[in-house]
Parts: C-alpha cells; structure tokens; sequence
C-alpha cells in the first residue's frame, strides 16, 4: 500500500471535523453515542483533534 501524497494528507484532514482538545473530541464521541468505539489523536497537519475508529 502506498503513503498517501501531500495532498491526499491535507484533503483527509479537511474532510474530518476538528476539535480544540482531546477532550472536546472524547466528549463528542460521547454525545454521539460511540465512545467506546473511537479514540482522539493529535492530528499532525492542523495541530487540532479528530475521532478515530479505536
């Protein structure tokens, strides 16, 4: 499988919602419902927090 490209990066980024701590993003898992089945991270790109699947 081959690395994405700088521009495959950014468009991933963009097309996630972000939120401005880990526990902004851990709430909103919660509020939806998925808590359990997602986990935060520090997203390297814009320095904000996306949901992953954990």
């Amino acid at each position: 499988m081959k690395k994405p490209t700088a521009e495959q990066r950014q468009r991933m980024c963009t097309r996630k919602r972000r939120y401005r701590t880990q526990a902004d993003a851990l709430d909103a898992a919660l509020l939806a419902g998925v808590a359990r089945q997602r986990s935060a991270y520090r997203c390297p790109l814009c320095g904000l927090w996306h949901l992953t699947s954990a």
